[in-house]
């Protein structure tokens, strides 16, 4: 009984990135820059895909639901860590909203991983294949069923454990690993079932990706243009780059030992997977497509000439 009252009555705090708050200021501005840049490209690419009806395809629809998650996923971050870095580490967090903030995190992570590699795979080779709509909403419920079947158990496992009444987390917003090192008790169940769900979340994707881009290269040998081989590959390298920065940084954070990292640098990792990863999408994914920046500019064009 005493620890549950213990564990109701924590409240979390999260380390400040510096003493300084001059520091703490600049990188407030940096956040708060990748923040709204992220908002801003992923939202223009939802509105153009939805109210272009030439961009009704299968491949558009799945960029635009993939940039929705992106807002979402940052959004889960973003607001609580630019509050942080504000107050110097003075806001606190509740154990429901800390536990919340888990959540929602893992479940649109999972839902957005799921999404990109959809696209990660098809898109290079030139994705025309037909869908119906459909199947299109299926493949969409089912990486969100994929996020919360991942999110909801992990969350309830580590919260059913006990907490001190004041925790400091080193990190920017509560993330597992980082939320289980404040446990007053063992965690090694918890340490075990994450390292296993990670590896297969992770680790059979991956798989996937790695096949299709064999397949993928093995179809660019063929070619027997150079400049056709140049374009694809450069086509194909942007999308593997951003698939291999999202999955380095996932199996970095939690796959790797706690022994072989500190925790500052899982922290500076985890700022590469939440504020710049969700910038890559407009930049990689759409904007390098012809069709997308035509419909960009036919708006803009008619203002021009208005």
């Amino acid at each position: 009984m005493e620890e549950i009252n213990k564990t109701a009555k924590a409240q979390f705090f999260f380390r400040p990135f510096s003493a300084d708050p001059r520091v703490q200021a600049v990188i407030f501005v940096a956040f708060l820059a990748m923040y709204l840049t992220s908002l801003g490209g992923n939202a223009l690419i939802a509105v153009t895909v939805q109210i272009n009806h030439s961009l009704h395809t299968p491949m558009y629809f799945f960029l635009a639901h993939l940039a929705a998650l992106e807002i979402l996923y940052t959004s889960s971050i973003a607001p609580l860590a630019l509050a942080n870095l504000l107050s110097m580490g003075r806001t606190p967090v509740s154990i429901t909203g800390c536990g919340a903030q888990m959540f929602f995190f893992v479940f649109l992570g999972g839902a957005d991983s799921s999404c990109s590699r959809l696209i990660a795979i098809r898109y290079p080779l030139g994705y025309t294949l037909l869908m119906s709509w459909p199947l299109r909403v299926e493949l969409v419920v089912g990486s969100l069923v994929l996020g919360f079947s991942l999110s909801l158990p992990g969350t309830v496992l580590i919260f059913r454990l006990p907490f001190c009444s004041k925790s400091e987390i080193y990190h920017f917003y509560c993330d597992m690993p980082a939320v289980m090192r404040l446990a007053c008790a063992d965690t090694r169940v918890q340490q075990t079932a994450l390292h296993v769900v990670s590896f297969i979340v992770l680790g059979i994707p991956f798989s996937m990706i790695f096949v299709s881009y064999v397949s993928i290269a093995a179809t660019v040998s063929r070619i027997r243009s150079s400049e056709g081989r140049r374009r694809a590959c450069s086509t194909c390298s942007p999308h593997l780059s951003a698939v291999l920065l999202q999955y380095g940084c996932a199996s970095f954070t939690y796959l790797s030992p706690r022994s072989s990292h500190s925790a500052e640098t899982a922290r500076v990792v985890s700022v590469v997977d939440t504020f710049i990863t969700p910038i890559l999408n407009p930049l990689i994914y759409s904007m390098r497509n012809k069709e997308l920046k035509n419909a960009l500019r036919r708006p803009l064009s008619r203002f021009q000439v208005g």
